[in-house]
Parts: C-alpha cells; structure tokens; sequence
C-alpha cells in the first residue's frame, strides 16, 4: 500500500489510451471487496501507485469489466494448459494485469506474452510494472501489422483484444481479425465488443461524469453476426459466444442469465467471442 511518503508515478494520457486508466480503477475497486469477483492485487497496487486524478470518471463500482477480464482469464488459461509453451499477444493492452493473474493461477510458468500498444502506454508499463523475461511489448498500433513479425507461434499463439475493437472503425476491426486468421493457423483470438444499440448511443462518446467522456465506439457485432464469422472470414474455423461467469447480486445475476437464455435479447447483450483459426 502506498503512503504518503511514497512517492506516486504521474500518468498522463488521452483519447482511447486513458481508458486504461478507467477500467483498472473498477478490477482494483472490485478487487478490494471481501466478496470480490476477480482477485486483482496487482490491479490495486497500480492504483495505490499512480498520481492520477480517478475521480473524474464518476462512478467506479461496478462488475462488468470484472466479470470481462474473468472470461478473458479463463479462456487463456484454457490455452495455455494446453499448450504451456505458447505466446500470449495482448494487443491494446492498456493497464490490464492479465499475465500477473494467469501467473498466480497456476497455469504455468513458461508461457510468453507479448504486449502490443501505443508508445505512450508501453512507456507507462515499462514505469509501473516489474520487468519479467517472458514479457516483451511492441510500441506500436495494433493497426501495424508488423508487430505479427515478432509473435513466436511455433508452440501456439492466443491473441487477446480486451476492449479494442470497438473503439476502431469497421474496416479497420475486421481488418485486424482476417489478418490474425490468416497469418497464425491454428492459434486463438477473443475479443469482446458491446451492444449494437450501445454503440449507436456511444457513438460520439458517453459521459460516465461531467467531466469525462469515454471515446466513440463505432463497431460492434450482434451474436448472430459474430457466430458468420466463420463464413465471412477465411481462416475461422469455429467460433465460441463466451458466456459471463456469476455475477454478484440477485438483479446482476438474473439479468446475465436471462440475457443468455433468451434469444430475445440477443440484440441487448454483449459479446466475448472466442476464435478458432484453421
């Protein structure tokens, strides 16, 4: 825990980067709970360490990046029981602590993870977290297809884009996920994307306070059109619609499972989708 006599780093950043800022604060503040969704120390160390006025977000207790980084946990670690030695491309990865969490769940110690973000970003990570020899960051868009040059796939490769692909363009999103298939045959993809009816709403940004504005989110997918990737897009050979874990509350927890029970609903709900690439 920092005191006050510690000294914090200042972080500064804008645009989509600064929502890293935002979705650490919500896995910390859940994380702190007795009765906690996810178990995030180092989500809460970050926060404790970082000179950064989080208040300007607004309300910050809520589950759903939880219950988000919790899907994204349990499918990489899936990955990687299976193959031990693969590579892990974290692309956008912001402030996310996933390779910290995997490595405390016991899924093993040999797998190598590769960070692909901005130069501001990579530099706030190279400030805040401890070096490791299985991790390597590219400063660069995830738009740069060169970073791929750099992926080892030789013993597998899962690409995670945790809250990215709603914040490109379409062409762009799609872009991103043909080229993925294309370049790395058998390996994994999944990434999650909001509501199309959020979308329309965020689609020139939404106020989480009267100070702050999360970014435009001009992409999304229904269910329906995430399950035709596999016809859409050479290379996908299945696709999986990841359900949330348990939630928190009775409302919390009704709401997620009727969302997943009730096609109905399917036009309202988020999506984590899972690739396969043939």
């Amino acid at each position: 825990m920092t005191t006050d006599a510690t000294p914090r780093t200042t972080v500064s950043l804008t645009g989509v980067s600064e929502t890293a800022l935002l979705t650490l604060q919500v896995r910390a503040n859940e994380a702190r709970r007795p009765d906690g969704l996810i178990k995030d120390p180092m989500a809460v160390r970050l926060v404790d360490s970082i000179d950064f006025d989080f208040a300007k977000f607004g309300h910050s207790h809520r589950q759903d990046m939880a219950l988000r980084s919790l899907v994204f946990d349990r499918a990489t670690g899936d990955y990687l029981r299976d193959h031990p030695k693969a590579t892990v491309v974290a692309l956008a990865e912001g402030l996310q602590t996933s390779f910290y969490r995997l490595s405390e769940a016991g899924v093993g110690d040999q797998f190598r993870w590769l960070t692909v973000d901005l130069p501001p970003m990579v530099e706030v990570r190279d400030k805040l977290l401890a070096p490791s020899d299985r991790v390597r960051s590219c400063a660069q868009s995830a738009l740069d297809y060169t970073w791929m040059d750099e992926v080892d796939d030789s013993e597998g490769v899962f690409i995670t884009a945790e809250g990215l692909l709603m914040y490109l363009q379409p062409e762009e999103s799609m872009g991103l996920i043909t080229e993925c298939a294309r370049r790395f045959p058998g390996g994994r993809m999944i990434f999650d994307l909001p509501p199309a009816w959020f979308t329309a709403w965020a689609r020139k940004g939404m106020r989480t306070s009267r100070r702050y504005r999360v970014p435009p989110m001009p992409f999304s997918l229904t269910p329906a059109e995430v399950a035709d990737l596999v016809n859409t897009v050479p290379g996908v050979r299945t696709v999986h619609d990841l359900p949330f874990p348990q939630a928190r509350g009775r409302f919390m927890r009704a709401a997620v499972w009727g969302m997943r029970r009730l096609p109905l609903l399917d036009p309202i709900r988020p999506v984590i989708a899972l690739l396969e690439f043939g």
